[in-house]
């Protein structure tokens, strides 16, 4: 049989260790990645929930008390809240197929080699950051999130099987154990800050200017079209290894306008293709990708005109 003792200590050393780090842990279930803490349904509102429900992201915590009176019950694994902890991680997936045996598997480009790409397309390398394998064979990159910006979670956004926790996001830390392997750190001393090129694309595109209530709708369509201009311009004068990430900024803040039908589709990607082809470093085809995934982002997420945000 297992020692479960020796797991015990494991685990809370790791979970200690993390927390002197700064890092906000919480339990999660012995060999899983689901949080062990109560549902909102069978909150008891005492201790830590007397205020209201806590959730995992609440209830994280650097003590050491508490981190030894939880782990101490059971061999928990290790969930580090991202946002409370002043992380922004990098989750680097690797390929999944319905049949592991495919080749297809083998062959398609895991997120490492995704984010390798973006790095070198940036003119950046990829950052020598505190680094996790992950018990499937992927990767986690710790970076320190700036001060005063308050970054979401992202799915493949900035590139496939590249997503990003960060605020209403959790990973598990190095010492945890799944069914198919551990996670392990091995590299990087430290977290570096978030990349300016990488925090560019990741921080929230600014909100256009509200209209006056008394402004009608031709008012909005030519904000909409100096809004153009001058996004096209942006990208046209960007520096070389800024203008990726200028032109998914771009995009992101004129999908908006698409969004409420001030400017239409076609219209902002014929403007954005012709200013990012001007002095172009990659293919069009790369360019038309990022609008195009940019594009769909920010159509989702902002509402249309007469529409509740």
């Amino acid at each position: 049989m297992p020692d479960t003792s020796t797991a015990h200590a494991r685990l809370l050393s790791a979970a200690l260790h993390a927390a002197a780090r700064g890092w906000r842990v919480f339990p999660l279930r012995p060999g899983t990645k689901r949080p062990v803490l109560h549902g909102e349904t069978a909150c008891p509102r005492t201790g830590p929930c007397s205020g209201g429900h806590a959730k995992w992201e609440q209830r994280a915590t650097t003590d050491p008390e508490r981190i030894r009176a939880a782990w101490t019950q059971a061999p928990f694994n290790i969930g580090v809240a991202c946002g409370p902890s002043g992380l922004l991680v990098v989750d680097l997936d690797e390929p999944k197929t319905k049949n592991d045996k495919s080749e297809s598997k083998k062959d398609a480009p895991g997120g490492a080699a995704n984010f390798t790409a973006l790095c070198e397309r940036a003119g950046h390398p990829v950052p020598d950051t505190y680094r996790v394998r992950t018990a499937s064979g992927g990767e986690h990159l710790y970076f320190q999130a700036p001060d005063g910006v308050r970054l979401g979670n992202t799915a493949g956004t900035i590139a496939p099987l590249v997503d990003t926790r960060a605020w209403g996001g959790y990973v598990v830390a190095p010492g945890s154990v799944l069914p198919c392997g551990g996670y392990e750190a091995v590299g990087g001393a430290v977290p570096l800050p978030v990349p300016a090129w990488l925090l560019s694309i990741l921080r929230p595109a600014p909100k256009p200017v509200q209209a006056p209530t008394v402004a009608v709708a031709g008012q909005s369509r030519r904000y909409a079209d100096v809004a153009l201009t001058n996004e096209a311009r942006n990208v046209a004068t960007a520096a070389d290894g800024t203008r990726n990430a200028t032109l998914l900024r771009a995009a992101r803040a004129l999908g908006r306008f698409i969004a409420t039908g001030d400017l239409t589709r076609p219209q902002v990607e014929e403007a954005l293709r012709g200013a990012a082809a001007g002095n172009a470093t990659q293919p069009l085809r790369y360019y038309d990708d990022v609008i195009r995934r940019a594009l769909d982002w920010s159509i989702t997420h902002n509402p249309g005109r007469g529409k509740a945000a």
